[in-house]
């Protein structure tokens, strides 16, 4: 239910601001333009949210005959988790990471990259692996593919208003402020996008928690979490940007400048891990 409240909330913030960027392209016509494009985007999400975030990270699925632990830790944390076993993806992206994606429990995957398995023990990985499936079965992928696919959908339209604004062509009042178009344009995307990572950063911190629980210990899932952070800062990622927020660590961590708390798509790594190993999931 609070899931279902999250992702309300987050419908009805970016969807306002596909629409007002559509008024201010082409009025009350340019409205219902973002309007359209806004549930496309999330019918689009919904239905192949799964497919886009596996061939963005150019994943392969694995049979238990190629990877017996992964399917074995996986089958058992779904039985612990009352929940189908989600289908299993390696990418071959050297930063270590993971995300889980998918429109709900019986349409879920779950991808590693190839660095998490370089650097983590089969342990630390059954923590990872324990985040994923809570996030399965708390339903937050589909607020994140739904978050992703919109953030998209506003930059679109962002351009569009951009372009119009340009050649004359935006707005129903050809002395509209361009100031004001122009403002509009750089805003709604930063908007959208602070939306979209408040809602991730609130998501990890109850992940790590329902992982530890399945696990009975936070230990594993810690420790995974600060071989993570140091890779990540070591190895840089291609990862879209609209994915960010579906990844166990910020794909971007060495990459954050200025205004890091506020852009960025997860909570300190600091924080989660000491939380973990305090018992602060218990």
């Amino acid at each position: 239910m609070k899931n279902n409240l999250k992702t309300a909330v987050l419908l009805a913030g970016i969807g306002g601001l596909l629409i007002a960027i559509g008024g201010s392209l082409r009025g009350s016509g340019g409205a219902a333009i973002g309007m359209v494009i806004g549930l496309v985007f999330v019918g689009g999400s919904y239905w192949f949210s799964d497919k886009l975030a596996i061939r963005s990270a150019r994943a392969v699925e694995v049979t238990e005959q190629q990877m017996p632990r992964y399917h074995a830790i996986m089958r058992d944390l779904s039985m612990k988790a009352e929940i189908p076993m989600p289908r299993l993806y390696v990418s071959p992206d050297p930063q270590p990471n993971a995300f889980a994606t998918g429109r709900n429990p019986k349409h879920a995957a779950v991808c590693v990259n190839q660095g998490i398995l370089d650097i983590l023990s089969w342990e630390e990985l059954q923590g990872v692996l324990a985040h994923e499936i809570s996030h399965v079965r708390n339903r937050d992928i589909l607020i994140s593919s739904v978050a992703a696919a919109v953030a998209m959908g506003i930059t679109l339209m962002a351009r569009m208003a951009m372009w119009g604004a340009m050649f004359g062509g935006g707005g129903r009042d050809r002395d509209q402020n361009p100031l004001g178009t122009l403002a509009l344009v750089i805003l709604a995307p930063i908007a959208a996008m602070m939306l979209q990572m408040a809602l991730s950063r609130s998501r990890e911190y109850e992940a790590d928690r329902r992982g530890a629980r399945l696990l009975g210990s936070g230990v594993a899932l810690a420790s995974a979490l600060e071989k993570l952070d140091r890779g990540t800062r070591m190895v840089p990622s291609s990862v879209d940007p609209v994915q960010a927020g579906a990844y166990i660590a910020n794909p971007f961590n060495g990459q954050q400048m200025q205004f890091k708390s506020l852009f960025t798509t997860h909570p300190p790594m600091e924080d989660r891990v000491a939380r973990l190993r305090n018992g602060d999931w218990l």
